[in-house]
């Protein structure tokens, strides 16, 4: 089931350029996988003067990990919960630049605990079957203010 870049990026709290990607290839209860080719773009918000760095990953981990909660918080009619990334361990990097890779990047996100309050996912990052980046990211859910 492909989902295009608006609707997923409805899902995220990010806009513009800031979403970065394009695609959610395939989804379930437990996992994601998505594509983004903004890696390729001249002015995508996260490079620098030499390029866009590899460690730019996790944000595309993230973002894949938002989406999929997103998506199991329409199919069971909840609320979107936005949330703050307050953790990125074990981060693998294959490659020192990003905007070098020709191909589409295929973000992998799994689900390793998700509730009201948090959650945690492994990513990968990968082209080609190459694994570029790779890692853990959790994100504390904001809860509202009574």
């Amino acid at each position: 089931m492909l989902i295009a870049k608006d609707q997923l990026c409805a899902l995220i709290p990010h806009a513009g350029s800031m979403c970065l990607l394009d695609d959610v290839l395939q989804w379930d209860d437990e996992q994601i996988i998505c594509q983004a080719r903004s890696h390729q773009l001249p002015d995508n918000p996260l490079r620098c003067e030499q390029g866009l760095s590899a460690i730019q990953g996790i944000e595309y981990g993230a973002q894949a990990m938002a989406v999929h909660g997103g998506l199991l918080a329409q199919r069971d009619g909840a609320p979107i919960s936005p949330g703050v990334l307050v953790a990125a361990r074990e981060i693998t990097v294959n490659i020192e630049w990003l905007d070098h890779v020709a191909e589409p990047l295929i973000i992998t996100a799994h689900k390793i605990i998700r509730d009201h309050r948090h959650c945690r996912y492994e990513f990968v990052l990968s082209a080609e079957d190459q694994a570029l980046v790779g890692g853990s990211v959790t994100v504390m859910m904001e809860t509202p203010l009574t």
